[in-house]
C-alpha cells in the first residue's frame, strides 16, 4: 500500500493562485481531510509563511495552530528550505533551531528539509533539530538532470543523509520534468542502496507526473505527493482521485473513499472559483518545453514579470534559452527558490544588457563567494575569476559566519510587542520589514480582507462572509451543499460589488 500526502492545503495552491488562500477557506474541509486517511497533509512552509504575513495578513502561526486543533489524526507535514527555513537567507543556527522546536510544538510533525544546492552541510542543523524536537525528519534530495548529477551522485547524498539522522528521503522534482524509467530507477536505488522509506514529489508542468507517480509506486516509493483536482494540474500536483482511482484494486492501493474525495473536490472548486481573479492560465497548462529549458512554473512567471516590467516580453526565448548557459556557468544547481531566481534574474541581465554578464546580480556574486553553499559542479573560471577579485569566496558551511541573533530579534520585536513571544520573534527575525508591516497594520485596526482588496487593486473581489462550519462527519450531502452554498454567497457578493461598481 502506498500513501498519500495531500497538497491541496499548500503547495496546491502555491502553485495555481500564488499561495492566497486563507485558512478560512481551510477550516470547513478540515475535518473531512482528517477523516480520509492520508499519510500526511501538506499545510505549512514554502511561500506560505511569508504570503500570511505579507499578503493575507494572517499569523502563520495561528494558521497552524487551527488546523492542527482541526486535524488532530493525520500527521501534518510543512515544507522547510535548510538553512533558509521558509526565508530567502541563510539564518543563524539558533534562529534554525527555535524556529523548528516552535513549529513542532504547534504542530509540524513531518519536516520535508531541502537546500536549493542539494549541499547536506546547509540541512545539518534543521535535520537535528527537528529529530530533537520528535518531528519526523523527511531529508530531500532535489531532482535535475545535468552533468554533474547522475544516479550515483543521488545515491551518495541519500546516504548522506541518511548519516546525518533523516527518517525518510523525498525526490524532489520541482520541475515536473522527471521521466517514469528515471524515476523509477532512482527510487529503487535509493530504497535498496540508503534503506530508508522514500516519498516522491512531483508537478504537473510537463504532463508526465501521473505515469512517473505510478512507475515510482512500483520500484517501491512509500508515498507520493497529489493534490485534489481543482488545485491539481498545471504547476502543481497530479490529481489525488485519478492516482487513487488508477491504483486501487492493485498491491498498492492506498484504499482512500474515492466518493469522499469527491466531497471534497466539490467543496475546493468552489473555493477555486472564489480565487479565480488570482488564477494565471498559464500555470494550469502543459508545457513540454520544461523538458529542455528546466524552467519550472514558478520560475516561468518570475521571467514573464521581469520582462513585462521592462517591456521585453518578445525575448522571451532568448532568456529561456540564456537561462542552461547561466546554470551551466554556475555549477548546474538545481532550479528551485532561490537558485531559480538567481540564475532567472542574471539572465534576463544577459539578455537585455546585451553583454553576458555585463552586470552581474549581487546574488550571482554571493552566489560565486560560497555563500548559498557548495555548488554541485565547478563554476565557470573566467566567471569565478572576476567575482573573486573583488571579494574572495569563503570556504565551510556559510551558516558559520552568522552570530547568533534570537536573543536581538526577541529583544527588537519586544520593542514593538510588548508581550511578543518566540513565535513572535521568528516571525520578526525571518520578515522583518513585513511583520512590522503587519503589527501596524493589526493595530490600525485594518482586516485582512480590506488590505488585501487594496494591494490586489480588486477592492471587494476576496471578501467574503464568514465560513460555514464543517458538516457533522457522516453527513456527506450535507457537507457538500454547506461548502457550494458557502462559495456561492461570496460570488455573490462579488457579483453585488462589480454591480455597484458599475453604476
Amino acid at each position: 500500500m502506498v500513501g498519500i500526502t495531500e497538497t491541496v492545503l499548500r503547495d496546491g495552491h502555491q502553485s495555481l493562485i500564488a499561495t492566497r488562500m486563507r485558512t478560512r477557506h481551510m477550516l470547513p474541509a478540515a475535518e473531512r481531510l482528517d477523516a480520509i486517511g492520508y499519510r500526511s497533509l501538506e499545510v505549512w512552509g514554502g511561500a506560505t509563511f511569508d504570503v500570511c504575513l505579507r499578503y493575507l495578513h494572517e499569523d502563520p502561526w495561528e494558521r497552524l495552530r487551527q488546523l492542527k486543533k482541526a486535524m488532530p489524526r493525520t500527521p501534518l507535514q510543512m515544507l522547510l528550505r535548510g538553512q533558509n527555513l521558509v526565508g530567502y537567507r541563510h539564518y543563524a543556527d539558533d534562529v534554525v533551531r527555535a524556529f523548528v522546536a516552535e513549529a513542532a510544538r504547534q504542530g509540524v510533525d513531518i519536516f520535508r528539509v531541502f537546500d536549493a544546492l542539494n549541499d547536506p552541510q546547509n540541512m545539518a542543523v534543521a535535520l537535528q533539530a527537528v529529530k530533537k524536537a520528535g518531528g519526523r525528519a523527511q531529508a530531500t534530495i532535489c531532482y535535475t538532470t545535468s552533468p554533474v548529477h547522475t544516479l550515483d551522485s543521488f545515491v551518495e547524498l541519500g546516504h548522506r543523509l541518511a548519516e546525518m539522522g533523516a527518517d525518510e528521503l523525498c525526490v524532489k522534482d520541482m520541475g515536473g520534468f522527471m521521466p517514469p524509467h528515471e524515476g523509477s530507477e532512482l527510487v529503487r536505488a535509493l530504497v535498496q542502496k540508503v534503506g530508508l522509506p522514500v516519498v516522491v514529489h512531483t508537478h504537473s508542468s510537463s504532463g508526465m507526473s501521473g505515469m512517473t507517480c505510478l512507475a515510482v509506486v512500483e520500484a517501491g516509493a512509500a508515498a507520493i505527493d497529489t493534490a485534489l483536482s481543482p488545485f491539481a494540474g498545471g504547476a502543481s500536483q497530479p490529481p489525488t482521485e485519478a492516482l487513487v482511482g488508477a491504483m486501487r484494486g492493485t498491491a498498492a492501493d492506498p484504499h482512500l473513499d474515492l466518493g469522499a474525495l469527491a466531497e471534497l473536490s466539490d467543496y475546493f472548486r468552489g473555493v477555486l472559483e472564489h480565487y479565480r481573479p488570482l488564477l494565471n492560465l498559464r500555470s494550469l497548462q502543459t508545457d513540454p518545453g520544461i523538458l529542455t529549458h528546466q524552467v519550472p512554473g514558478g520560475m516561468l512567471s518570475n521571467l514573464l514579470s521581469q520582462l513585462r516590467e521592462q517591456d521585453a516580453l518578445g525575448r522571451l526565448a532568448e532568456v529561456i534559452a540564456e537561462v542552461p548557459r547561466v546554470r551551466a556557468d554556475l555549477g548546474y544547481p538545481p532550479l528551485v527558490t532561490p537558485t531559480s531566481q538567481i540564475v532567472g534574474v542574471q539572465a534576463v541581465f544577459n539578455v537585455l544588457v546585451g553583454r553576458r554578464y555585463g552586470e552581474i546580480t549581487r546574488e550571482v556574486r554571493d552566489y560565486v563567494r560560497g555563500l548559498y553553499g557548495t555548488p554541485p559542479g565547478p563554476i565557470d573560471p573566467e566567471l569565478r575569476q572576476r567575482v573573486t577579485a573583488e571579494a574572495p569566496a569563503i570556504s565551510g558551511r556559510p551558516a558559520d559566519l552568522l552570530a547568533p541573533e534570537l536573543d536581538r530579534m526577541l529583544t527588537e520585536v519586544r520593542a514593538l510587542v510588548p508581550q511578543a513571544d518566540v513565535a513572535e520573534a521568528l516571525s520578526y527575525a525571518l520578515f522583518p520589514a513585513v511583520y512590522r508591516s503587519y503589527r501596524e497594520s493589526a493595530d490600525r485596526g485594518l482586516t485582512p480582507d480590506v488590505l488585501t482588496s487594496i494591494a490586489l487593486g480588486v477592492v471587494g473581489a476576496l471578501r467574503a462572509p464568514r465560513p460555514a462550519p464543517a458538516a457533522p462527519p457522516r453527513a456527506t450531502s450535507a457537507w457538500s451543499q454547506a461548502g457550494r452554498t458557502h462559495l456561492g454567497t461570496q460570488r455573490g457578493w462579488v457579483d453585488a460589488h462589480h454591480a455597484r461598481a458599475r453604476r
